[in-house]
């Protein structure tokens, strides 16, 4: 699809894992594959025989998190990523660093750790809001300031608790940074990742920005995640839920029968991400809707049919029936409609 970096995996969490990032690195030839490492060196030695192109590793520096999860102290969290940082480049591979935490760090020790990993090759600078608790204006401000103090490229990461994933990531590139990591179907730990159908798309039709991803495969890819992850879709999911394009409402259908910008973005279209449009027939279907679904079936109704034909979907559709095609066509049958004539 043209993804620019797939950080395969954690190669050193299992022999599994380690052959699986090893066989992506050697598949992946359009894609930068990225193999995860803390910052120890039996990771990044892991992570380094694997064959990835690029090192991504990871230290904690909110204070909760070093004193709570890493058991270490900001000066020995400081060395122990300039170390690791130097083993990457000194092996000539693309060296990740990220703070993990970052939304909750202290901004002066921030921007200390960040200095000291640039100065010692870290080609980029990953900012993570870890647990969710950033807001645009404060993720722009701080992506602002770390670029500012970094000559690396400066990539972002975002997770989803409050909602606010995707809007980060955009809040990002819009303050610099050249990346974002997303996942597909939003995908992660908890509330998940920023999306990455959200994100390209957001980018494509609302930024003018030319990704250089194949979107007319997101909707396939996302039900490829979908059926191996074996984590649902939600069908009001934004660009690949079953509900993305589809349009129930009589005033919806009707303005989209006459001309789809009326009720659809406009700027992404289901074409663009290899989805369809579709009508969806319940309680609150308007003639239009109706009336276009027979005909698309081959009938020929009146507008009394058609207005007899509506009141069946509603009411059946009010009993939280699903109306499906067949179901039409059999209302349809109820009502006495005709049907064309076909001739042999």
């Amino acid at each position: 699809m043209g993804t620019h970096v797939i950080e395969a995996g954690f190669p050193v969490n299992s022999d599994a894992e380690f052959e699986a990032v090893r066989d992506i690195a050697e598949a992946a030839s359009r894609s930068t594959v990225c193999g995860l490492a803390r910052v120890v060196d039996g990771d990044v030695e892991a992570a380094l025989d694997s064959g990835v192109d690029m090192v991504h590793v990871f230290c904690s520096t909110s204070d909760v998190q070093l004193e709570d999860s890493m058991h270490a102290s900001r000066e020995e969290a400081l060395e122990r990523s300039v170390e690791v940082v130097e083993r990457v480049k000194d092996a000539g591979v693309t060296c990740m660093f990220s703070p993990m935490d970052a939304t909750r760090t202290d901004e002066s020790y921030l921007l200390d750790i960040i200095e000291a990993t640039t100065e010692a090759g870290a080609d980029w600078i990953n900012l993570p809001d870890t647990v969710g608790v950033a807001t645009p204006r404060r993720f722009y401000d701080m992506v602002e300031m770390v670029d500012e103090h970094t000559d690396a490229s400066v990539d972002v990461h975002t997770h989803d608790d409050f909602g606010l994933a995707a809007a980060n990531a955009l809040s990002g590139y819009e303050a610099g940074a050249a990346q974002s990591q997303v996942a597909v179907n939003g995908i992660g730990e908890r509330a998940g990742n920023a999306a990455y159908e959200e994100v390209v798309m957001a980018l494509e039709s609302l930024y003018n920005v030319d990704t250089g991803i194949d979107t007319t495969r997101i909707t396939e890819l996302s039900r490829v995640v979908e059926e191996k992850s074996n984590v649902e879709v939600p069908a009001n999911k934004p660009i690949v839920g079953g509900n993305a394009f589809s349009h129930e409402s009589g005033i919806h259908a009707a303005g989209v029968i006459e001309n789809t910008d009326t009720f659809e973005p406009g700027v992404m279209t289901p074409d663009m991400v290899g989805a369809s449009r579709e009508l969806v027939l319940g309680k609150h279907t308007g003639t239009h809707s109706v009336r276009e679904r027979l005909e698309d079936a081959g009938f020929e109704p009146t507008e009394t049919e058609v207005r007899e034909v509506t009141r069946l979907v509603k009411d059946h559709g009010a009993q939280k029936e699903q109306i499906t095609f067949e179901r039409l066509k059999q209302f349809a049958r109820e009502v006495g409609v005709k049907r064309e004539e076909v001739r042999i």
